[in-house]
């Protein structure tokens, strides 16, 4: 087990993705049963949830970006048009995560050698979180670098494409949940406050959300 609390504390060496594009790959498909209404479109501090994690990729520098949609597709592509992105649809987004997750791997190129899997409604990642990612990638050949939250492993996540097999061959809830166990013990960890683990499933998530924004 490795860990990194800042790009500063690792030691410089170049892994595969150190010349390779880091990815990001969105997953906003979800129909948003439990909130009533599409959830990727509520705005916190005056933003909608799926362009806030957008541009935060982007500013990371994560190239290029995907966004799995699905449900009301032609909203989101709306509200993303001016923004740098490029959309996969998952038809079967009321299935497992890992349906949204494979569409958004599968629609990667050769060009790529990681990619940071995040989910659209996780509102407390930072551009600095997703930075970190890929500051511990680059200075590591770790086969993958997992955000901890305290004892809690969460999104985001950054694969190399190695791990690229498992992953579309993993079906279930989560991003990748059990590649991540299966890889722990040669994983990179990159520890950030618990007060950022927090996604929006409910009124009462978007509420507390509302009160501790970043």
């Amino acid at each position: 087990m490795r860990r990194a609390t800042d790009g500063s504390r690792l030691k410089p060496r170049l892994g595969p993705a150190a010349e390779a594009a880091v990815a990001g790959v969105i997953l906003a498909a979800g129909a948003s049963s439990r909130m009533g209404t599409n959830k990727m479109l509520l705005e916190l501090d005056g933003e909608s949830l799926v362009r806030r994690a957008v541009r935060r990729a982007l500013a990371a520098g994560l190239a290029p970006v995907v966004v799995v949609i699905g449900h009301e597709p032609d909203r989101i592509r709306a509200e993303l048009k001016d923004l740098a992105v490029e959309f996969v649809v998952n038809p079967d987004y009321t299935g497992p995560t890992s349906g949204s997750l494979h569409r958004g791997l599968n629609a990667l190129g050769p060009e790529v050698g990681a990619a940071v899997v995040m989910l659209g409604d996780m509102v407390q990642v930072t551009r600095e979180t997703l930075a970190m990612l890929v500051a511990a990638a680059r200075g590591t050949d770790a086969p993958l670098v997992v955000s901890r939250y305290g004892d809690v492993t969460a999104p985001p996540l950054l694969f190399r494409r190695a791990l690229f097999p498992e992953l579309l061959a993993w079906t279930g809830e989560g991003c990748g949940k059990t590649v991540v166990k299966a890889h722990s013990h040669e994983a990179m960890y990159v520890d950030r406050p618990v007060a950022l683990l927090a996604d929006v499933d409910t009124p009462e998530d978007f509420a507390a959300a509302q009160n501790s924004s970043t």
